[in-house]
């Protein structure tokens, strides 16, 4: 690992650590992605429910954009430089399933892009929903095939590769294809129920717990039902009825089972892993933001408005956060 993302001042690493290597660059970066452009999509919806200003989810879809390309250029100049480092990433047990993040911000970007440019959209979500549905295959076959991966490799990260495909019928009727859409929701939501008896057997019954750096990815149980609500609204065009109302109320409950972790999670040290958090609460919000839409009862307003400013100011600080890690030059470093 001689190559490192930036050249060190004389003392600037401690004996013994290893300097910041682009070998060392996690895929899980992408998460940032979904995070800031989950935001926009539910700061999108704010301000068609309750007339608020739409600068916010402009501003944060400029944002997710510029990341994707600093991101992705880092992510694409590892495979040159490291193409070992990163095959050896998409290998790993763990680590593999946060590989597609990089489609599913894709169709992130996609979807709350599609007014302001559905020509690059309509690229973004072929690309993101055909890429999402074959490393969906490719994961459940490493799954199925591999036998180094037992219970201690469940976390809620095995979300990832499959609800992803959830996020297709977002901007499917603008910028893609409804039938390639109700193809990849069928395949998310039917793989989700399949796995989420493992996780919660994972999280529940404490066989093998969670490592403390993994623990923020408990979040992700709320990105699958919030998600697959607006997917349904999509495809369907119901705004509300059983559909909605169970996803909603999934939605909230997995946001409470959240809240009930604060007390340990506030303990945790700053890590890449934080993101877990954001994109989960964003499209709770998105999804609180829409049933609000559609009752007339102030509680529902309430409930969304609280989400809402709860899952700006994870967004801004895990940003925050990370931004100061990186300038810090602890990012690219071995785990």
């Amino acid at each position: 690992m001689t190559h490192v993302l930036t050249t060190p001042a004389a003392g600037a690493d401690a004996p013994g650590v290893t300097a910041p290597s682009l070998a060392h660059l996690p895929v899980t970066l992408f998460a940032s992605v979904m995070g800031v452009g989950g935001l926009s999509l539910a700061w999108r919806r704010a301000a068609r429910t309750w007339a608020v200003p739409q600068w916010p989810a402009q501003v944060l879809l400029a944002l997710a954009a510029a990341t994707f390309l600093v991101v992705g250029a880092a992510y694409a100049l590892k495979w040159v430089r490291f193409p070992a480092a990163a095959r050896a990433e998409l290998r790993h047990p763990v680590r593999m399933t946060f590989a597609p993040t990089l489609t599913v911000s894709l169709l992130v970007l996609a979807t709350a892009g599609r007014d302001v440019a559905p020509g690059v959209a309509s690229v973004l979500w072929w690309l993101g929903a055909v890429g999402h549905l074959a490393a969906t295959f490719a994961v459940l076959g490493a799954w199925s095939a591999r036998t180094d991966i037992g219970p201690a490799a469940v976390t809620p990260a095995w979300f990832v590769p499959v609800v992803g495909n959830v996020v297709a019928p977002l901007a499917a009727a603008e910028v893609g294809s409804v039938e390639v859409a109700w193809f990849a929701f069928g395949v998310g939501v039917v793989f989700w129920l399949a796995l989420l008896p493992l996780v919660l057997h994972r999280l529940l019954l404490h066989d093998s717990p969670l490592p403390e750096r993994l623990l923020p990815t408990v979040a992700i149980l709320a990105a699958p039902p919030a998600v697959s609500l607006l997917a349904w609204q999509a495809l369907t065009g119901t705004a509300d009825g059983p559909v909605v109302r169970i996803l909603g109320a999934a939605t909230l409950a997995f946001v409470l089972l959240l809240a009930a972790h604060l007390p340990r999670l506030r303990r945790l040290p700053f890590g890449l892993p934080w993101w877990a958090y954001t994109f989960p609460l964003a499209a709770a919000a998105a999804a609180a933001v829409s049933v609000a839409g559609t009752r007339p009862q102030v509680g529902y307003d309430v409930v969304a408005a609280g989400l809402l400013v709860v899952a700006t100011v994870v967004v801004v600080g895990v940003a925050g956060l990370t931004v100061r890690t990186a300038t810090r030059r602890e990012i690219c470093r071995p785990e």
